[in-house]
């Protein structure tokens, strides 16, 4: 096999991490290097990054705006299967990943790469779904990842290492980080270091996202989501892009305290991590979107959803977004949203998202045949005949499982 390296595209944040590793294939593989920066809502500046990347000699270098992609083909696809990973987490790195892969071998092929690199870790999670999506979308395509070949395995080596080769250091990573941050625009996961000693409560600071929920306003703010074919299309009345949206419901979620987690997982490598996520404006989705589909969708297509919907959040969690079981299970699910339009009210308070109401010109909810008063569409002895066809196996199981006499 050809190792030699002539042209790598790196996923580059303009981090500590990311610009020693510019450095680090310089010198190791002596290529053209071309930066990708992807702004999903993430907070860092752009130009920044772009300006790092000049100082370090590269000259291929591109920054997109990808919110509106993600959020639209990305984020919104995820919702519409309730998906939750171990039944609380919502994914929000895990989504983000096979986007910038996507980009990344989009830009290969526009530059004449042969290779991509990124930045995750040799123990984590990241990694796996980074490669899974360049091999599912490029299968030829070489692969550095700095991590698990490279010395630079401690803090104090990058730093070395970066001023060494001149590389400018934000102050606040000098020495031991308190624990690392990684955000979009649907959330902010906080992991490592402080966070590590699952027994001890996080710290306020940690939480970058919302305010706490004792400090949140004593009176409820109440906001409506309209739903069309189980995507949002309007926040209060106000139809916006998909992740103007998203912002919308993250800043009702922050004042409010919503969407905050504290969870020990298991990564796809098997060992058990704990993460704190904020996610405002997903957590209140989650549960508005849960409420439009409990009056439109029929009782075996909701808990059919329900059954897949583990095997889904798997695959995004362990990086498959790529595979044709997610794109199966992706049609299954989209197939059900047909009718999943409405609106749903929801009211927000310390920390709690509750539906108050929902409403659907689509609604499968018959107030005649659930009324504790008189109807004339539901014969109460129908239920009789019912009832024992679904007892006859019991009955049966009974009496062979009965001491003989």
């Amino acid at each position: 096999m050809n190792n030699k390296i002539n042209k790598v595209v790196l996923a580059y944040s303009g981090g500590l991490d990311t610009s020693v590793i510019i450095k680090w294939l310089q010198e190791k593989y002596d290529c053209e290097i071309v930066t990708f920066t992807a702004d999903l809502g993430q907070g860092s500046e752009l130009e920044e990054a772009k300006n790092k990347a000049k100082l370090l000699g590269i000259k291929e270098i591109f920054t997109e705006d990808l919110k509106e992609e993600f959020v639209s083909d990305y984020v919104f696809p995820m919702f519409r299967a309730n998906t939750l990973y171990e039944g609380q987490y919502l994914l929000g790195t895990a989504i983000a990943r096979p986007l910038i892969a996507k980009r990344q071998i989009e830009i290969a092929k526009q530059t004449g790469a042969d290779a991509v690199s990124h930045g995750a870790t040799g123990k984590g999670n990241d990694q796996i779904r980074f490669e899974l999506s360049y091999y599912s979308l490029n299968p030829d395509i070489k692969i550095i990842a700095p991590w698990r070949t490279w010395n630079l395995n401690s803090r104090s080596k990058m730093i070395d290492f970066a001023e060494r080769h001149q590389i400018s250091i934000a102050k606040d990573k000098r020495g031991e980080a308190p624990f690392s941050v990684d955000s979009n625009i649907l959330h902010t996961s906080s992991e490592g270091k402080v966070l590590e000693d699952p027994s001890l409560e996080p710290e306020e600071y940690v939480f970058s996202r919302t305010v706490s929920p004792e400090k949140t306003p004593d009176e409820a703010t109440v906001t409506e989501l309209i739903f069309e074919k189980g995507d949002l299309i309007s926040v209060d009345g106000l139809r916006s892009s998909p992740a103007v949206m998203l912002e919308t419901l993250n800043e009702l979620g922050r004042k409010n305290g919503i969407g905050r987690l504290d969870l020990v997982e298991n990564r796809f490598l098997g060992m058990k991590s704990r993460g704190i996520y904020e996610t405002p404006g997903g957590t209140i989705l989650l549960h508005a979107h849960r409420a439009i589909e409990s009056i439109t969708l029929d009782r075996s297509s909701a808990h059919l959803k329900d059954e897949l919907m583990p095997k889904y959040a798997s695959l995004i969690y362990n990086g498959f977004w790529w595979s044709p079981e997610r794109e199966m299970l992706q049609a299954a699910i989209d197939k059900s949203q047909e009718m999943v339009n409405g609106s749903v009210k929801v009211k927000l308070y310390k920390g709690s998202v509750t539906v108050i109401s929902r409403e659907s010109d689509y609604s499968l909810y018959s107030l005649p045949h659930v009324t504790f008063e008189d109807d004339d569409v539901y014969d109460h002895q129908d239920a009789e005949g019912f009832i024992k066809l679904n007892a006859l196996r019991l009955k049966i199981i009974n009496k062979r499982n009965s001491p003989k006499k």
